[in-house]
């Protein structure tokens, strides 16, 4: 059996995780950004503890407002202490669990800047490194953090989003596009399968682009998510293919 990785933002106020763990194998958990507080962090990590899901935080620009979807014009002196704050509270309630930290994976508007400004994205490797000796970053192909990543040696882990359409230049169509999300479980499976065995996503504008991912993130926010990935990971089995747990 062929074995991928499935992860889900999670912590975001949704209140489905015990739902969602038993299908996934990592989860991003808010870490007061855009959403979190201690108390939300250490209930998701009990519940992941329980299900063998590997842990990650999942920091974002300090913008509750908006959800971190909106790129923020804050100094890069504030943005490093916002992040370095949400990954430090993480990593109290992690060890405080008992639970290594597996990664960070940055959230919305923030982890689409990094993918394409350098200098943003050295912020966050900085960010990273000054909480965590060895933790792994989810990273887009082909992107500025992925460079950036790889010259501080952060190891990187390539992530695919299973339920978003994405354009030409591998970046998400925007969520305010009406085909922006995928919401059926059939098509969802079909998006990831072309990359597993392919190496290749089909963008909306049904072109074939190259692509490479270790983890497929499925947003634990969407409308019927628990249904969405339970049924996606029943299609992966028939293909025996596997969703590797802890």
């Amino acid at each position: 059996m062929t074995e991928i990785d499935i992860n889900c933002d999670v912590g975001e106020g949704i209140g489905n995780e015990y739902l969602l763990m038993p299908y996934i194998s990592s989860c991003n958990i808010a870490c007061g950004g855009h959403f979190g507080t201690e108390a939300t962090i250490e209930d998701v990590i009990r519940i992941a503890k329980k299900n063998n899901v590997k842990i990650g935080a999942h920091p974002s620009y300090p913008d509750v407002k908006n959800f971190g979807r909106k790129v923020m014009s804050i100094s890069n002196t504030e943005l490093t202490q916002s992040i370095v704050s949400q990954l430090k509270l993480f990593k109290k309630v992690a060890q405080r669990n008992k639970v290594e930290t597996h990664h960070v994976k940055p959230h919305g508007a923030l982890y689409n800047e990094i993918a394409k400004n350098e200098e943003i994205a050295k912020l966050v490797v900085n960010a990273i490194q000054q909480v965590f000796n060895q933790v792994k970053i989810y990273v887009p192909y082909n992107s500025s953090i992925e460079k950036i990543a790889k010259e501080h040696h952060l190891e990187i882990v390539y992530e695919a989003f299973a339920d978003r359409n994405y354009n030409e230049d591998l970046s998400l169509v925007p969520r305010s596009h009406e085909n922006a999300l995928i919401t059926d479980s059939q098509m969802i499976f079909n998006h990831v399968y072309s990359v597993i065995k392919n190496k290749h996503v089909i963008t909306l504008s049904n072109v074939k682009i190259d692509i490479k991912a270790d983890t497929f993130c499925v947003h634990g926010d969407t409308e019927n998510a628990e249904t969405i990935v339970k049924e996606f990971t029943q299609l992966l089995k028939k293909e025996q293919i596997q969703v590797a747990k802890i």
